[in-house]
């Protein structure tokens, strides 16, 4: 069984670190705060449909899944949200690492920990939510995306998720002017992405990072 401890990040938000991988889930200088930067800002408010199909890679521990649906609720949005995840966490660290200080964030983050996996769950009105527990070398998507948050542990960690094969697969999932985010600024990264057919732009990294990825689908 690989073990997790729950760490509280720069910002006061709670994350996860893997002793076995030396890895954390989220910046060690705010889960929050990188989740916001790279995922919402970057990706989800560049985009000003009026509906949006969002995939993300790398349920971890929904932060992502909540942040952007507390961004709905302010822009009125419809969104559909599928997230893949081959493992998920435990209960108690999911009840360890829901700890925000407004209760309706404590009931949205626990409903989303609580639906089930494979299914479509109306989080909201205009939210749809459903959770893909599979490997992603399985995936094969049954809709085309407007929006990809790709949230994979650092290449130099799981370096089969940031393969040629898969970004091809990642492009093909996408709508013509299509985004892909990720935190990764890695050169390897940036070319395999090219390679697949995206356009890439550097955007300046949330708080210790200098860099971040934007790929979009011309």
């Amino acid at each position: 069984m690989i073990s997790i401890k729950v760490i509280t990040t720069g910002d006061g938000s709670k994350s996860l670190f893997l002793p076995d991988l030396n890895e954390t889930y989220h910046s060690k200088f705010g889960a929050k705060t990188e989740s916001e930067h790279v995922f919402i800002q970057a990706g989800y408010k560049y985009i000003s449909k009026a509906e949006m199909r969002i995939l993300e890679i790398g349920f971890g521990t929904g932060l992502n899944v909540l942040l952007t649906y507390l961004a709905h609720l302010k822009d009125n949005k419809k969104v559909y949200f599928e997230s893949l995840e081959k493992y998920p966490l435990p209960e108690n660290i999911i009840r360890e690492i829901n700890d925000f200080s407004k209760v309706k964030q404590k009931e949205i983050f626990k409903q989303i920990h609580n639906t089930p996996w494979q299914k479509n769950v109306m989080l909201s009105k205009r939210f749809v939510l459903h959770k893909n527990q599979i490997d992603i070398s399985d995936y094969e998507p049954e809709r085309i995306f407007d929006l990809i948050y790709f949230d994979a542990f650092a290449p130099d960690k799981q370096p089969e998720m940031w393969i040629q094969s898969v970004f091809d697969n990642m492009y093909k999932s996408l709508d013509n002017n299509g985004i892909l985010v990720t935190y990764s600024a890695k050169g390897s990264v940036r070319r395999t992405m090219q390679n697949a057919g995206f356009k890439v732009e550097r955007l300046p990294g949330p708080p210790g990072k200098r860099e971040m990825l934007r790929a979009v689908k011309s």
